[in-house]
């Protein structure tokens, strides 16, 4: 049956459409398959992106690390560290942030990305400001001028307590019984002082490792740098030869050798024990009891009974003031490595610091009975001496640093106290004499 003239046109129409109906569907996963594969292809670029991005910034950085001449040290980020230059600050931010000319990109950054890239630009700039803190921090070469000059030796040979040495050759000097020679008191006085200078100069010499990781120390010239070892060694070889040479041949040769033997004693004894045994203390004293007893024999060319009693109250006099010292330093003398009492035996450095207080009450009462001062001086110098004693006495039960720093400065003032009271007291040239003449 033969169709109407009017359906052939809605059948025509009909087929059109299922074929683009049916083109449709078989052409539809094809599509859906390129349009995946073109945003994986833009995720693959995003992330060589992203790759290739922090593969530059660590070549930088390693470039950098590489240039920097000192030990590597990890740099610390400009948020957690602080810098002590405002100008550094500003360097960070008026960094512009680097774009690499070698990554073509196939698409615009987003904001992620630009964060990135001002971060890494940050991070660049913080490397380049740590670089310039650290060689600030570096040891740089210190230029000696002549007018520093009197001050860095003056402080290399410790001219305090060079001061202290000269001070009590000069009560032996005085003490001794004779007449007084200014000539030979001069002579025994610098020839003294410079042995002592020469002393000190070689303890520092050999110190200087240790002394850089003390704080009481750490600024001696040596250690800073600001004399060279050489110059340091030919300071107290100029300060030793003169000084043996003056007490030997301008004195009398017992006193050089005396001299010789302190240089000896705390260059090659005293200074090398520090961080061996505790033992370091008591040579120490020993050195420190020579000088009184170098102005004796200056005096008197003899070794006498006074002079082991000068050298005796010199002996026990240091253990309190030094004891005392040390306990408010035990920290530093750990650090520095040093072997002393108040770090590795506490209770002994207290009573041993007790102990020798009390002795200065007997040494003190053994002054006229060995005819270096009248019996007025045991009296005048009891007070001082029980003061000493109670301070020790307190240092010893409460074994803190405020007890340890009033007995440290106590024997300050003590030891010239006791001195010059010896001098007021010192017995007559005709007093000893006196005793033995028959009475009319």
């Amino acid at each position: 049956m033969a169709a109407p003239p009017h359906a052939l046109p809605s059948r025509l129409l009909a087929g059109c459409v299922w074929y683009l109906e049916r083109r449709a569907v078989r052409d539809s996963p094809h599509k859906f398959m390129h349009l995946f594969r073109n945003v994986n292809k833009q995720w693959i670029t995003f992330q060589h992106f992203t790759f290739l991005k922090r593969m530059y910034v660590t070549q930088l950085n390693r470039s950098l690390n590489q240039q920097v001449k000192p030990k590597p040290e990890p740099v610390a980020s400009p948020f957690l560290e602080k810098t002590s230059s405002g100008q550094a600050k500003a360097e960070i931010y008026e960094m512009k942030p680097f774009s690499p000319s070698s990554l073509s990109l196939s698409r615009k950054p987003n904001k992620e990305e630009v964060i990135e890239l001002e971060s890494a630009s940050i991070i660049e700039a913080s490397i380049d400001v740590g670089k310039e803190v650290k060689d600030e921090k570096q040891w740089k070469e210190m230029k000696l001028h002549v007018d520093d000059l009197p001050g860095i030796l003056a402080r290399l040979s410790k001219i305090k307590l060079t001061a202290l040495v000269v001070s009590t050759t000069a009560a032996g000097f005085a003490l001794a019984p004779g007449p007084f020679d200014w000539f030979c008191f001069l002579l025994t006085s610098v020839g003294t002082g410079l042995a002592s200078c020469a002393a000190n100069s070689i303890n520092q010499f050999f110190e200087v490792p240790f002394d850089s990781n003390m704080n009481r120390t750490k600024n001696r010239p040596l250690v800073r740098g600001q004399i060279s070892p050489l110059l340091a060694v030919s300071f107290a070889t100029c300060c030793a030869v003169p000084g043996v040479a003056l007490l030997t041949w301008g004195v009398n040769p017992l006193t050089g050798a005396l001299g010789v033997l302190n240089i000896f004693l705390y260059t090659c004894c005293y200074t090398p024990l520090k961080r061996i045994s505790i033992a370091n203390t008591w040579v120490g004293a020993v050195v420190g009891a020579i000088p009184p007893v170098m102005g004796w024999t200056a005096a008197t060319g003899s070794l006498d009974a006074g002079a082991f009693l000068l050298g005796g109250i010199l002996y026990s006099w240091q253990f309190p003031h030094f004891n005392a010292l040390s306990w408010g330093l035990r920290e530093d003398y750990s650090r520095g490595g040093y072997c002393m009492m108040s770090v590795t035996h506490p209770a002994l450095c207290r009573r041993v610091a007790l102990r020798h207080c009390l002795a200065l009450i007997g040494l003190c009462t053994a002054a006229p009975l060995l005819d270096v001062t009248t019996w007025t001086f045991p009296a005048i110098s009891l007070p001082i001496n029980l003061y000493i004693s109670y301070l020790g006495v307190r240092f010893y039960a409460d074994a803190d640093r405020k007890s340890s720093r009033k007995l440290f400065f106590c024997s300050l003032w003590h030891l010239p106290l006791l001195l010059l009271l010896m001098l007021t007291c010192k017995q007559p040239p005709g007093g000893e004499s006196d005793k033995g003449d028959p009475q009319m």
